[in-house]
């Protein structure tokens, strides 16, 4: 068997009215319209339902008053259960939208996630679907403290059975987690905290944005940057400082980790020859070493430099203002890292 199935999600909708939001707003919006769409889809989580404030980031308010509790169930404080109860859903025909607070508290519920979610279609003979969809907060920039901050994409992309997508902007994050919910596999959709109140133009109704599927941020001829969720926007700012000194970027935004965009990647640096990956996690163990590992074995005779990595140190997220500033990936640390390439 592959890694991946067949899923219900529709292909990408060309939009015909579109709509400013934040991030917050279109993943509202696409909850909103998963569930009008389909009466399997439910929410749970901690403190999702409006009594609680439509949860911690507001993603989900108004929805239990609008399609009940029945569909809108808040839980108590306990990641084991909540995933634990959202996988016999699915088992059972429903198509259930789960919300862990922060990505830290995944190591809570991890037995269920890779143990059962990932593996069942697998044990089943491809007989049991789990057509659910854990959402999550990740990522620091707000004095989160180091348990409330972590990106930690690396641990679910290691478990076969799972896809992951990573949103870097409000079009994409309603795209993909529509996309998610009418998946019949468990997906993973991790939500890059500080993109919540980047606003952008937004699809106005059923908008779809096929998992697997890269996209090219900005096109360039001297170097592939290669990066997903709030590392997109950093790394086109640093592409625009580059062209002012004569460098020209590309910038690919991976938005499914699992399945990852092969072609698309290897289809860029094929030209550049150049890459340089760029992601918010520590570098140790990241997400871009296997994307280095990637462009090596296919283009290692290609290239005109090696694959540079730009990523968090190795340690825990800082509390500090002005040490949780110095630990973060952005612009200036992905741009340096582009003019070291570029000059090789």
């Amino acid at each position: 068997m592959t890694e991946t199935h067949s899923a219900g999600a529709r292909p990408a909708a060309t939009p015909t009215e579109t709509r400013r939001m934040t991030t917050v707003q279109a993943i509202l919006d696409a909850l909103d319209l998963s569930m009008a769409r389909d009466p399997s889809v439910l929410l749970l989580g901690e403190d999702v339902d409006d009594g609680a404030g439509g949860g911690i980031f507001h993603t989900s308010v108004g929805l239990s008053s609008k399609y009940g509790e029945a569909r809108v169930r808040a839980t108590p404080i306990s990641e084991q259960a909540i995933v634990g109860a959202a996988i016999g859903a699915a088992i059972g025909g429903l198509r259930p939208v789960a919300e862990i607070m922060f990505m830290d508290f995944f190591g809570i519920a991890l037995d269920q996630i890779a143990g059962h979610a990932a593996k069942l279609r697998y044990m089943s003979g491809g007989q049991t679907a789990v057509p659910l969809t854990i959402r999550t907060a990740a990522g620091a920039g707000m004095q989160f403290g180091a348990q409330h901050s972590e990106m930690l994409e690396s641990w679910v992309c290691h478990i076969p059975g799972l896809k992951v997508v990573v949103a870097a902007n409000p079009a994409d994050a309603k795209g993909l987690l529509m996309s998610a919910i009418a998946d019949d596999d468990p997906v993973i959709t991790i939500e890059p905290t500080l993109n919540y109140w980047v606003s952008a133009e937004v699809p106005v109704g059923d908008y779809f944005v096929p998992i697997g599927k890269a996209a090219v941020a900005r096109p360039g001829s001297d170097v592939t940057v290669v990066t997903y969720g709030r590392m997109t926007g950093f790394a086109l700012q640093a592409a625009g400082e580059l062209a002012a000194e004569g460098t020209d970027a590309e910038v690919i935004d991976l938005r499914s980790l699992v399945p990852m965009d092969e072609d698309a990647i290897l289809a860029s640096v094929g030209r550049t020859r150049r890459a340089v990956v760029v992601h918010e996690a520590v570098r140790r163990g990241g997400l871009g070493a296997e994307i280095a590992s990637l462009i090596n074995e296919h283009l290692f005779g290609q290239l005109d430099a090696p694959v540079m990595r730009v990523a968090a140190p190795n340690t825990p997220i800082p509390y500090a203002a002005e040490l949780e500033r110095e630990y973060l990936v952005d612009a200036a640390k992905i741009a340096a890292g582009v003019r070291t390439v570029a000059k090789a």
